[in-house]
Protein backbone atom coordinates (compact mmCIF):
# COMPACT_ATOMS: atom_id res chain seq x y z
CA UNK A 1 0.00 0.00 0.00
CA UNK A 2 2.81 2.47 1.04
CA UNK A 3 4.72 1.22 -2.13
CA UNK A 4 1.80 2.45 -4.38
CA UNK A 5 1.23 6.05 -2.77
CA UNK A 6 5.34 6.47 -2.88
CA UNK A 7 4.77 6.39 -6.36
CA UNK A 8 2.02 8.61 -7.17
CA UNK A 9 -0.49 6.58 -8.27
CA UNK A 10 -4.09 6.93 -6.50
CA UNK A 11 -5.57 4.23 -4.51
CA UNK A 12 -9.94 3.63 -3.86
CA UNK A 13 -10.95 1.00 -1.08
CA UNK A 14 -13.97 -0.69 -2.95
CA UNK A 15 -15.75 -2.27 -0.18
CA UNK A 16 -18.62 -3.99 -0.14
CA UNK A 17 -18.22 -3.98 3.57
CA UNK A 18 -22.31 -3.34 5.11
CA UNK A 19 -21.45 -4.86 8.60
CA UNK A 20 -19.89 -1.38 10.17
CA UNK A 21 -19.22 2.38 9.03
CA UNK A 22 -16.71 3.60 7.17
CA UNK A 23 -15.13 4.87 10.28
CA UNK A 24 -15.39 1.50 11.67
CA UNK A 25 -13.96 0.01 8.81
CA UNK A 26 -10.98 2.45 8.61
CA UNK A 27 -10.00 1.76 11.97
CA UNK A 28 -9.80 -1.96 11.49
CA UNK A 29 -7.57 -1.32 8.55
CA UNK A 30 -5.56 0.83 10.67
CA UNK A 31 -4.90 -0.98 13.18
CA UNK A 32 -3.72 -3.42 10.84
CA UNK A 33 -1.08 -1.12 9.81
CA UNK A 34 -2.94 0.34 6.42
CA UNK A 35 -2.12 4.18 6.40
CA UNK A 36 -5.89 4.65 4.95
CA UNK A 37 -8.58 7.72 5.46
CA UNK A 38 -12.68 7.49 5.24
CA UNK A 39 -12.48 9.82 1.96
CA UNK A 40 -9.96 6.63 0.11
CA UNK A 41 -13.20 4.01 1.32
CA UNK A 42 -15.72 3.46 -1.41
CA UNK A 43 -18.63 2.13 0.08
CA UNK A 44 -22.23 0.55 -0.69
CA UNK A 45 -24.07 2.30 2.33
CA UNK A 46 -23.22 6.04 1.67
CA UNK A 47 -23.84 5.02 -1.90
CA UNK A 48 -27.26 4.12 -0.69
CA UNK A 49 -28.18 7.19 1.37
CA UNK A 50 -27.33 9.19 -2.06
CA UNK A 51 -29.99 7.29 -4.13
CA UNK A 52 -32.62 7.42 -1.09
CA UNK A 53 -32.68 11.31 -1.05
CA UNK A 54 -32.64 12.28 -5.09
CA UNK A 55 -35.44 10.03 -4.85
CA UNK A 56 -37.19 10.85 -1.62
CA UNK A 57 -37.78 6.84 -0.09
CA UNK A 58 -37.81 6.41 3.15
CA UNK A 59 -36.64 2.90 4.22
CA UNK A 60 -37.32 -0.18 6.22
CA UNK A 61 -33.30 -0.97 6.70
CA UNK A 62 -32.48 -4.86 7.57
CA UNK A 63 -28.69 -4.07 7.65
CA UNK A 64 -26.53 -5.17 10.55
CA UNK A 65 -26.90 -2.89 13.49
CA UNK A 66 -23.52 -1.54 13.30
CA UNK A 67 -24.37 0.22 9.96
CA UNK A 68 -27.37 1.89 11.23
CA UNK A 69 -25.40 5.41 11.81
CA UNK A 70 -25.01 5.65 8.42
CA UNK A 71 -28.69 6.12 7.74
CA UNK A 72 -28.71 8.90 10.44
CA UNK A 73 -29.64 11.66 8.77
CA UNK A 74 -32.68 9.56 6.57
CA UNK A 75 -36.04 9.55 7.21
CA UNK A 76 -37.62 6.21 8.29
CA UNK A 77 -40.91 6.96 9.31
CA UNK A 78 -43.49 4.99 7.02
CA UNK A 79 -41.39 3.13 4.37
CA UNK A 80 -41.78 3.23 1.18
CA UNK A 81 -38.53 0.62 0.08
CA UNK A 82 -36.39 -1.81 1.74
CA UNK A 83 -32.67 -1.55 2.12
CA UNK A 84 -30.87 -4.78 2.75
CA UNK A 85 -27.56 -5.52 3.84
CA UNK A 86 -25.10 -8.19 5.41
CA UNK A 87 -27.62 -7.94 8.58
CA UNK A 88 -25.75 -11.09 9.21
CA UNK A 89 -27.42 -12.32 12.73
CA UNK A 90 -30.04 -10.20 12.06
CA UNK A 91 -31.32 -12.61 9.16
CA UNK A 92 -34.22 -13.96 11.21
CA UNK A 93 -37.22 -15.86 10.12
CA UNK A 94 -39.16 -12.45 11.75
CA UNK A 95 -37.12 -9.70 10.12
CA UNK A 96 -37.00 -11.26 6.71
CA UNK A 97 -40.49 -11.35 7.11
CA UNK A 98 -41.01 -7.84 8.25
CA UNK A 99 -39.50 -6.84 5.38
CA UNK A 100 -41.51 -9.21 3.05
CA UNK A 101 -44.68 -7.16 4.30
CA UNK A 102 -43.12 -3.84 4.06
CA UNK A 103 -42.31 -4.85 -0.15
CA UNK A 104 -45.51 -6.91 -0.50
CA UNK A 105 -48.24 -4.19 0.83
CA UNK A 106 -46.52 -1.71 -2.19
CA UNK A 107 -47.92 -1.05 -5.26
CA UNK A 108 -44.74 -0.93 -7.01
CA UNK A 109 -42.33 -2.81 -4.89
CA UNK A 110 -38.49 -0.96 -4.17
CA UNK A 111 -35.63 -3.18 -2.89
CA UNK A 112 -32.18 -2.09 -2.37
CA UNK A 113 -29.60 -4.21 -1.68
CA UNK A 114 -25.81 -3.29 -0.64
CA UNK A 115 -24.20 -5.80 -2.51
CA UNK A 116 -25.34 -9.14 -3.91
CA UNK A 117 -22.48 -11.75 -2.48
CA UNK A 118 -22.91 -14.80 -2.31
CA UNK A 119 -20.31 -15.88 0.85
CA UNK A 120 -17.76 -14.43 1.99
CA UNK A 121 -14.82 -15.77 4.13
CA UNK A 122 -14.23 -15.16 8.12
CA UNK A 123 -11.39 -16.74 10.39
CA UNK A 124 -14.25 -19.40 11.05
CA UNK A 125 -15.12 -20.15 7.34
CA UNK A 126 -17.49 -19.30 4.95
CA UNK A 127 -20.43 -17.36 5.89
CA UNK A 128 -23.60 -17.00 3.55
CA UNK A 129 -24.15 -13.23 2.53
CA UNK A 130 -26.57 -10.49 1.41
CA UNK A 131 -27.08 -11.62 -2.19
CA UNK A 132 -28.62 -14.74 -0.91
CA UNK A 133 -31.37 -12.78 1.12
CA UNK A 134 -31.77 -10.41 -1.57
CA UNK A 135 -32.60 -13.32 -4.00
CA UNK A 136 -35.48 -14.51 -1.11
CA UNK A 137 -37.18 -11.28 -1.03
CA UNK A 138 -36.83 -11.21 -4.79
CA UNK A 139 -38.66 -14.14 -5.28
CA UNK A 140 -41.16 -13.94 -2.62
CA UNK A 141 -42.21 -10.61 -3.58
CA UNK A 142 -41.34 -10.91 -7.53
CA UNK A 143 -39.34 -8.04 -7.64
CA UNK A 144 -35.89 -7.19 -9.18
CA UNK A 145 -33.50 -5.68 -7.07
CA UNK A 146 -31.38 -2.55 -7.26
CA UNK A 147 -27.85 -2.95 -6.04
CA UNK A 148 -25.73 -0.50 -4.73
CA UNK A 149 -22.12 -1.90 -4.72
CA UNK A 150 -19.78 -4.40 -6.55
CA UNK A 151 -20.33 -5.59 -9.00
CA UNK A 152 -22.83 -2.52 -9.98
CA UNK A 153 -21.62 -0.51 -12.59
CA UNK A 154 -22.43 2.58 -10.74
CA UNK A 155 -20.77 1.79 -7.82
CA UNK A 156 -16.83 1.25 -10.01
CA UNK A 157 -17.87 4.52 -11.62
CA UNK A 158 -18.25 6.55 -8.40
CA UNK A 159 -15.07 4.85 -7.22
CA UNK A 160 -13.10 6.32 -10.42
CA UNK A 161 -15.05 9.02 -10.05
CA UNK A 162 -13.26 9.86 -7.22
CA UNK A 163 -10.09 9.35 -8.02
CA UNK A 164 -10.65 11.24 -11.01
CA UNK A 165 -9.41 8.74 -13.51
CA UNK A 166 -10.82 7.03 -16.43
CA UNK A 167 -11.19 3.17 -16.59
CA UNK A 168 -8.72 2.41 -19.17
CA UNK A 169 -6.12 3.50 -16.52
CA UNK A 170 -7.50 1.89 -13.57
CA UNK A 171 -6.68 -1.87 -12.45
CA UNK A 172 -8.95 -3.50 -9.42
CA UNK A 173 -7.32 -6.26 -7.54
CA UNK A 174 -10.15 -8.43 -5.47
CA UNK A 175 -10.33 -12.29 -4.35
CA UNK A 176 -13.68 -12.30 -5.55
CA UNK A 177 -14.07 -13.67 -9.43
CA UNK A 178 -17.76 -12.45 -10.17
CA UNK A 179 -18.09 -8.85 -8.02
CA UNK A 180 -14.05 -7.48 -7.76
CA UNK A 181 -12.87 -8.76 -11.29
CA UNK A 182 -15.98 -9.56 -13.25
CA UNK A 183 -17.79 -6.16 -12.21
CA UNK A 184 -14.65 -3.77 -12.65
CA UNK A 185 -14.13 -5.41 -16.34
CA UNK A 186 -17.81 -5.16 -17.52
CA UNK A 187 -16.88 -0.77 -16.28
CA UNK A 188 -13.92 -1.15 -18.72
CA UNK A 189 -10.86 -1.61 -15.79
CA UNK A 190 -8.79 -4.16 -15.99
CA UNK A 191 -8.62 -6.52 -13.24
CA UNK A 192 -6.44 -8.85 -11.34
CA UNK A 193 -7.75 -12.00 -8.81
CA UNK A 194 -5.60 -12.57 -5.41
CA UNK A 195 -5.49 -16.40 -5.07
CA UNK A 196 -6.07 -15.21 -1.42
CA UNK A 197 -9.91 -14.68 0.50
CA UNK A 198 -12.60 -16.54 -0.98
CA UNK A 199 -10.59 -17.23 -4.02
CA UNK A 200 -11.30 -21.04 -4.11
CA UNK A 201 -9.21 -22.86 -7.49
CA UNK A 202 -12.37 -23.39 -9.38
CA UNK A 203 -13.13 -19.89 -9.67
CA UNK A 204 -9.90 -20.26 -12.87
CA UNK A 205 -12.90 -21.97 -14.75
CA UNK A 206 -15.01 -19.40 -14.69
CA UNK A 207 -17.37 -19.48 -17.37
CA UNK A 208 -17.97 -16.20 -18.08
CA UNK A 209 -14.83 -13.97 -16.33
CA UNK A 210 -11.35 -13.89 -17.19
CA UNK A 211 -9.15 -12.06 -14.92
CA UNK A 212 -6.64 -10.20 -16.36
CA UNK A 213 -3.65 -11.81 -14.15
CA UNK A 214 -3.39 -14.32 -11.28
CA UNK A 215 -1.31 -13.36 -8.29
CA UNK A 216 -0.89 -15.62 -4.85
CA UNK A 217 -0.89 -12.18 -3.01
CA UNK A 218 -1.28 -8.57 -2.72
CA UNK A 219 2.53 -7.97 -2.84
CA UNK A 220 2.78 -9.60 -5.75
CA UNK A 221 0.44 -7.95 -7.76
CA UNK A 222 1.35 -4.34 -6.15
CA UNK A 223 4.97 -6.05 -7.80
CA UNK A 224 3.24 -6.21 -11.47
CA UNK A 225 1.34 -2.73 -11.35
CA UNK A 226 4.52 -0.86 -10.51
CA UNK A 227 6.93 -2.90 -13.28
CA UNK A 228 4.73 -1.65 -15.49
CA UNK A 229 5.16 2.11 -14.69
Amino acid sequence: LNRIKASGLKLQFCTNETQATREKFVKKLQGMGFDISVAEVTAPAPAACRILKERSLRPHLLVHDDLVPEFAEIDKTNPNCVVIGDAAENFTYANLNKAFRVLIGMEKPVLIALGRGRYYKETDGLKLDVGAYMKALEYACDVQAEVVGKPAKTFFESALAEMGVPPQQAIMIGDDIVNDVGGAQRCGMRAVQVRTGKYRPCDENHPHVKPDAYVDNLAEAVDIILQQL
